[in-house]
């Protein structure tokens, strides 16, 4: 019994293995369009030339089309020069194309741009500052020579073909299905690109259409990270998880805040590894959080205040040093700012207010309750009155301890004040 269902399991497999072999074989031809949006970091790169690899491997794809938009590079020079590599040696032919407009090509990207065999652009794109190829580092690296010694410092917005950088440029080229029908019968390399194929439809008539179009991205966890691969980004992402962990800290929520706050701050990491940051400014934005937060527990010091939201927007624009190439606008930095002076001037007191004013839970009626310490008092710390934690304080020879009984008498700000339970009893 046993052999003959091995034997059986043998000619299963086979059959399997020949039914895939000819799938393989009669693999619908594709066009791979590699998506390079946003700085050129170290994911996107290595993206790229897995991508360029696994086109290779499969062996059905007529065409890869690199759609570029991208204002610079902040990859390390060995995955740059991988790239460019794996570009410039790869069997399936490839079109670099900046597009749609207004789309650009900067630093490193416009240098592996002019390496690739087709280069084309939508009207209104734009390409140049070659340098530096790594935004915020010092001219030299590079992986192309500029055809333009004004592409250097300078860009140019594309309106027609540049000799030794654009090849195509024109209203067929504004769009990736114009592209792709525009680069039918474009010979390359002695090959000629049949990039649309001809069908039959229900009713019988024949027709041509492009061959299918497969958008390939990052996948999903690269595609968070990259969020905050903007000096923008990593500016919000810094400023809103600091701002909101201080929310929960004041707020003493249920921890919800805590975690969004965790999770901004990890994206804000991201982009501080990754792209080229002032520390000074990082420190300012710290300091500023922490300005605004103590002009908070003082009841809102005007000089503070303004202090702490100065200091945002100097640290905001300064954050990361990509220039010329890209850096933080003032829209973003004013917006991120707004943000933060509308939690520490509006939102946090007006939750703190709500919750030392209820109408069940006022002032006046918390007098007298008893409860239990959450942590010790020195002379600081929370206490869990009627089921819910509260910040209380205590004078230091109360030697109040963790699960100690407590009793409130009196109110102090945001502060319940309170005393060992035999005391308030005694009174």
């Amino acid at each position: 019994m046993i052999p003959r269902f091995l034997r059986l399991s043998a000619l299963c497999l086979i059959a399997m293995m020949a039914m895939s072999s000819a799938a393989a074989q009669e693999a619908e031809r594709t066009i791979d369009v590699l998506d390079v949006s946003g700085p050129l970091d170290d994911r996107l790169a290595q993206f790229v030339i897995d991508s360029i690899h696994d086109a290779e491997v499969r062996g059905n794809v007529e065409l890869i089309v690199l759609q570029i938009d991208s204002p610079g590079a902040v990859a390390t020079e060995p995955t740059l020069t991988q790239l460019a590599a794996t570009v410039q040696e790869s069997p399936v032919p490839i079109v670099g194309w900046v597009g749609p407009a207004p789309a650009t090509a900067q630093g490193a990207i416009a240098q592996v741009f002019a390496l690739a065999p087709i280069r084309a652009a939508a009207p209104g794109a734009s390409i140049g500052l070659w340098q530096p190829t790594i935004a915020g580092r010092d001219h030299g690296f590079l992986l192309s020579e500029p055809p333009d010694a004004g592409l250097v410092d300078g860009s140019v917005e594309v309106e027609e073909p540049i000799p030794g950088l654009i090849d195509l440029v024109s209203p067929q080229t504004a769009s990736i299905r114009q592209l792709v029908q525009e680069l039918d019968g474009f010979e390359l390399a002695g090959a000629v690109l049949e990039t649309i194929e001809s069908f039959t439809g229900d009713d019988g008539e024949q027709g041509v259409t492009a061959l299918t179009t497969v958008i390939r991205e990052p996948g999903l966890w690269d595609r968070f990270l990259r969020l905050a691969s903007t000096p923008e980004a990593t500016f919000f992402y810094l400023i809103a998880g600091l701002t909101i962990a201080a929310f929960e800290f004041y707020a003493i929520g249920p921890g919800i805040a805590a975690a969004v706050a965790a999770v901004l701050l990890v994206m804000a990491g991201y982009g501080l590894a990754t792209l080229p940051v002032r520390w000074w400014a990082v420190g300012l934005a710290i300091a500023a959080v922490l300005l605004l937060s103590i002009s908070y527990q003082l009841g809102g010091v005007f000089a503070l205040n303004g202090l702490g939201l100065l200091g945002l927007l100097v640290a905001g624009r300064y954050i990361t040093a990509t220039g010329p190439q890209f850096e933080p606008g003032w829209p973003s930095v004013i917006l991120t700012t707004a943000g933060a002076a509308f939690f520490f001037l509006l939102a946090m007191p007006t939750v703190a207010r709500s919750r030392f004013s209820t109408q069940t839970i006022g002032r006046e009626a918390m007098i007298g309750r008893s409860g239990r310490a959450v942590s010790a008092l020195e002379p600081d710390g929370l206490v869990e009155v009627d089921g819910a934690t509260w910040k209380a304080t205590s004078h230091r020879e109360a030697g109040i301890r963790e699960h100690d009984a407590v009793v409130v008498v009196g109110v102090d700000g945001w502060y319940l004040e309170v005393e060992p339970a035999s005391i308030g009893e005694e009174e």
